[in-house]
């Protein structure tokens, strides 16, 4: 940028100046003469290519658009649910009102059964039970991965419906 370009000519281009190969020392005379900045765009060209522009206000306008863009991205978050191989209708139900609640806001939903001690010869009632709640929530998300048995855990994940 301005003085530490070192080249003896470089190739102008932009708006407020007529394209074409300038020594060093002129461009930075118009660029003076302008009240703008001497911004050396390719490197490696020959000669180099700079432009004349107001190098803070790029700056600026290109912050503003990365701030727009992650604006824009949305930011997806995992809500887990914890049910034990034997667990009662009423504390069934009460999960599950929180899992609709979650997937509606648009979260993913992790539901796994946790097995203690010696209850992992409960898995098939784990398994029916996270098939149950699957099933249960069809109306609010559909399932990403079937229930899997990791260690003393069987998880199961669960998209939100997109919206229409």
């Amino acid at each position: 940028m301005n003085n530490f370009i070192r080249v003896p000519e470089v190739r102008l281009v932009g708006d407020n100046v007529e394209p074409g190969v300038f020594k060093t020392a002129d461009a930075l005379r118009l660029a003076d003469q302008l009240e703008l900045d001497l911004v050396e765009i390719s490197p490696n060209a020959e000669p180099p290519v700079c432009k004349i522009m107001d190098y803070k206000k790029f700056l600026y306008e290109q912050k503003r658009r990365e701030k727009e863009l992650k604006a824009k991205s949305t930011q997806i978050t995992i809500k887990e649910i914890r049910f034990g191989p034997q667990t009662d209708e009423h504390d069934y139900e009460f999960k599950k009102k929180n899992a609709e609640k979650f997937l509606k806001e648009g979260s993913k939903l992790k539901a796994f059964v946790f097995f203690k001690g010696r209850s992992i010869i409960y898995k098939e009632q784990g398994q029916i039970l996270l098939l149950r709640l699957a099933q249960d929530l069809e109306d609010y998300g559909k399932v990403e991965a079937l229930p899997v048995l990791e260690g003393k855990r069987m998880i199961m994940f669960i998209a939100p419906k997109k919206k229409k």
